[in-house]
């Protein structure tokens, strides 16, 4: 039984909830319940059974009809006096509620608690227990204890509108839900030093429907010194249904709260109700307590992500989680506070992905892209790592990260153009953003670029667009676009000649380090042009670092100006001269590569030739020695004499001239040299 204060209302006292009639109208001692029937315990037989459900109550009519006008309604209709059964399966609350309704009519005392009060006004709605068949009927009563104790009572407005739940549409039509979520709302919004009732804070008792009263913490600085954290309604209204949660955000934000508690609540509530956003705000809760607690008893939301990504044998049942899911993320999405910094970029695209799992509406998914488009400097590439649910389409999902890079662009050229821009700049310097925010997207954008080059089915196209989507100031350096396009040629082997010049055509060489410039040298994967613009930047910045030190030796030179740092301004700058540079580097290096093959083939015929010198070497080694001098020496004898013959046979009868006697007299000595 709820121990709450004693009220007095109009003469009528609702000491401890208890309240009953005066003047009973029919003696009994009770009711007793037999199965599912209800008995009144009493001498007089029943005239009366009403079926609510499944459970069957024995009555009698006169209480029954005395206070209740929808009873007398049936009796007038049917117009049948004898009539001995009611049928009330859509009676809201239920039997419980009825059972208590019943208890009022005999006179029977009833304890009124946060658990069955909204039950039990509906009940008296629907049977039209109203003031006029009896001064202080239910209706009254309960309207009563709802306004002057329920309302009053942080914990109790909780536990009221979460008994809503099953009430609607009756609970909507009577204000229950609105007064409920305006009370918390009032409440959530007062100074934290005021606070004098008890909550549930931020700790979380597992497998409850409700927050453990009992375990509470008392606030009052007589008892606790620990001042109350802004956060300490968090927990408590996290229990509620979505639709209901969203009634009180809406309340608590038409009060005025910060929009930074605003984001923070609902971060907590989706950490409690799809358990996959655990990890990202560090609510301190394990996958395990985050399930137990979406699947607690009493609720019809049991969520958790994984339930639905693993999959259940009971189609039906896989399809109602689902559905309450996409449920979940339309309302969060539809609340979110519109500033910036409210909510952290790493759960918006944790929603953004579930968004897109489930799919959610393209509208809500549109404006949860633009929202993440507002911070996406602050992204991590693990958060950014969205698979593509589309079959046909790559393993991530490329075009939603080119969107949300085009939403950032265009919201950094909304914050520049604005009349504000000068307070926004130094706003964003004090936090150490604005003008780096473009720098640090650059470097998400080449981790996840290289990462996602790594997938075969990635076109190059995408590729490309994706890595020129950033203009060439948001980059100081290429060596992350370097590495992702050295891991695109990587996956893609197969790509021709000109399609890897277009590849590289998005990084600008003058960017590289010296590692990557190192690197990109001995690149066999890049194109040739590639390597020797490679070459040719690194020869620029050597040049420029041995004028400067040059010049700083010579004690400065004003007049001095370095050679072209970028690529951009080299080609605006000199570009007859980088042509021409261009032109005569290509023409060295094809003289090159022909004198190199000249050589290869000179080497060859070389190669030839000495072997066949070797082969005639070793022929004529073989023959010597076969033969003997004295055989060797008239061979050549004969070959002499039939040489000399030859000559004297030319020359005929002339006489013989200077070169004869000289070719005389020299046969005699080849005749000397060879007998000797």
């Amino acid at each position: 039984m709820w121990e709450s204060e004693t009220e007095s209302v109009g003469g009528r006292d609702y000491g401890n909830g208890d309240f009953s009639l005066s003047k009973p109208s029919v003696k009994n001692d009770g009711f007793e319940l037999k199965g599912n029937s209800w008995y009144v315990a009493t001498d007089i037989p029943s005239d009366l059974l009403v079926q609510v459900g499944e459970v069957n109550f024995h009555l009698h009519k006169y209480p029954l009809l005395s206070r209740s006008g929808k009873m007398n309604r049936i009796m007038y209709e049917l117009r049948d006096p004898d009539l001995s059964k009611m049928v009330l399966d859509d009676l809201p609350g239920g039997p419980e509620a009825f059972e208590l309704a019943a208890k009022f009519c005999y006179g029977i005392s009833v304890d009124l608690t946060a658990a069955n009060i909204s039950g039990l006004r509906c009940a008296a709605e629907f049977l039209e227990m109203t003031e006029d068949l009896e001064e202080g009927n239910l209706i009254f009563k309960t309207e009563a204890f709802l306004s002057y104790v329920v309302l009053s009572s942080w914990r109790d407005s909780i536990l009221v509108l979460k008994s809503c739940e099953k009430l609607s549409p009756w609970a909507e039509n009577l204000q229950i839900v609105r007064r409920c979520s305006e009370s918390i709302a009032w409440k959530a919004c007062a100074n934290p030093k005021g606070i004098r009732w008890p909550y549930t804070g931020s700790k979380l008792a597992p497998k409850v429907s409700s927050p453990n009263w009992s375990d509470v913490k008392d606030s009052s600085p007589s008892r606790n010194q620990l001042q109350v954290p802004p956060d300490w309604w968090f927990e408590d209204a996290s229990i509620l249904r979505i639709d209901h949660y969203v009634k009180v955000i809406t309340a608590v934000k038409v009060k005025g709260m910060r929009y930074e508690l605003l984001g923070a609540a609902i971060m907590h509530y989706a950490a409690k109700w799809l358990p996959i956003m655990i990890s990202e705000h560090g609510s301190g809760l394990t996958a395990d307590e985050g399930g137990n607690s979406s699947s607690s008893s009493g609720s019809s939301w049991k969520g958790g992500l994984h339930l639905i990504v693993a999959g259940t044998k009971d189609n039906e049942s896989s399809a109602v989680q689902a559905k309450d899911q996409r449920m979940i993320i339309e309302s969060l999405i539809s609340i979110i506070p519109p500033q910036k910094d409210s909510v952290t970029c790493s759960f918006l695209l944790r929603l953004l992905r579930m968004a897109n799992m489930l799919k959610v509406a393209p509208a809500l998914v549109t404006e949860l892209e633009k929202r993440v488009g507002m911070q996406f400097e602050q992204a991590t590439l693990a958060d950014l790592l969205i698979p593509s649910y589309n079959k046909s389409e790559s393993m991530y999902d490329v075009d939603l990260v080119q969107r949300l890079l085009e939403h950032f662009l265009v919201q950094e050229q909304t914050e520049m153009s604005s009349p504000s821009h000068q307070s926004f700049i130094e706003k964003h310097y004090e936090r150490g953003t604005g003008p780096n925010a473009k720098m640090r997207v650059a470097k998400l954008v080449d981790s996840y670029l290289t990462e996602a080059s790594r997938d075969r089915s990635l076109s190059l196209t995408k590729f490309q667009v994706l890595a020129e989507a950033l203009p060439e100031s948001a980059r100081t350096c290429d060596d992350g676009l370097y590495r992702a396009i050295d891991s695109y040629l990587k996956a893609h082997p197969t790509l021709s000649e000109h399609e890897r010049k277009r590849l590289c055509r998005v990084m600008d060489c003058q960017k590289l380090s010296i590692d990557a410039c190192m690197h990109a040298a001995q690149n066999e994967r890049l194109p040739l042009r590639v390597v020797v613009q490679v070459l040719f930047s690194e020869q620029v910045k050597i040049s420029n670092a041995l004028a400067n030190n040059a010049l700083n030796e010579a004690g400065g030179d004003t007049n001095y100006q370095p050679m072209v740092p970028n690529r951009k301004t080299l080609l605006e700058g000199t570009p007859q001269s980088f042509q021409e540079g261009w032109a005569a580097a290509k023409k060295d290096i094809n003289t090159v590569k022909f004198e190199l093959e000249s050589v290869k083939a000179k080497y060859l015929d070389l190669q030839n030739s000495m072997e066949n010198l070797q082969r005639q070497f070793d022929k004529m080694t073989s023959r010597q020695k076969h033969t003997s001098a004295w055989s060797s020496g008239w061979k050549k004898l004969g070959k002499l004499t039939k040489t000399t013959m030859f000559e004297n046979q030319n020359t005929g009868p002339e006489t013989p001239t200077a070169g004869g006697a000289e070719q005389t007299r020299k046969i005699p000595r080849r005749w000397r040299n060879s007998i000797s």
